[in-house]
């Protein structure tokens, strides 16, 4: 039993893996989210700011890559049903690059709210 369980997150940890292996091969975007990620993380590191502010500007720069590779999965499962241009497999994948740039609003906001607070 214990055996299989760990079997099956072996197998859904090597899934996920390439899953964003993928992702990270076919999308220009999801490296420069990696390059602004980065960039953010060393301020966040080095500003004076709470460690909850740290983990919510971390967590929300992951949330974009997560983000990222659920637009991936959309584009992939339109372009797979179809290759036709048609008004709906447009909306997913525009719906679906919507959410990445909402959440990336989102982190934005986060920074904004935190550096408004360190000038205070």
């Amino acid at each position: 039993m214990l055996k299989q369980q760990i079997r099956r997150i072996w197998l859904r940890t090597r899934w996920s893996w390439e899953g964003l292996t993928h992702v990270w091969h076919t999308e220009h975007s999801l490296k420069q989210w990696v390059m602004a990620y980065a960039v953010s993380v060393v301020v966040a590191l080095v500003l004076p700011i709470t460690p909850g502010e740290k983990a919510l500007l971390l967590m929300g720069g992951v949330l974009v890559f997560a983000f990222e590779c659920i637009n991936t999965a959309i584009e992939r499962t339109v372009d797979h049903i179809s290759m036709e241009r048609h008004p709906l497999a447009k909306q997913a994948k525009d719906t679906a690059s919507a959410a990445v740039a909402l959440s990336a609003v989102a982190l934005g906001l986060a920074w904004v709210v935190i550096l408004i607070g360190l000038a205070l």
